[in-house]
């Protein structure tokens, strides 16, 4: 399976963005999906997940109320609509996808070598 983002760019702050991450090789309907960021200077970090059922299971405290995961399974495709974007959600955007043998509220906490990732897309919130 191979991951496509899609969707980042320049906004400022306030402004809203949706990234798509669509799979082409394989179908997602058997993969919880995520999206992950890296910002400079820090670690990376899982920013919101959902279950392969489409039930989402992680929202970080960071943007919790702002960000929302969903999934399109007959498009192939998960997203991340982010609202009320802030200087601090800058960074490059990896959505990520494992197998629903994991579980559905764990599976992005050790990511080894049978998860997918997406190239990353950056996103950048001016002030």
């Amino acid at each position: 399976v191979q991951l496509q983002a899609s969707g980042g760019g320049l906004v400022q702050a306030g402004g809203s963005l949706r990234l798509s991450c669509t799979a082409s090789g394989g179908t997602l309907d058997t993969y919880h999906m995520g999206w992950f960021r890296k910002a400079p200077g820090k670690e990376r970090e899982f920013v919101v997940g959902i279950s392969w059922t489409g039930r989402p299971t992680y929202v970080a405290d960071s943007v919790r109320g702002r960000f929302t995961a969903s999934r399109d399974n007959a498009k192939n495709t998960v997203y991340l609509q982010m609202n009320s974007l802030e200087v601090e959600d800058t960074g490059v955007y990896y959505c990520a996808a494992r197998s629903r043998k994991y579980g559905a509220n764990t599976w992005w906490r050790y990511m080894g070598d049978d998860a997918y990732w997406g190239q990353g897309t950056l996103v950048t919130v001016s002030s």
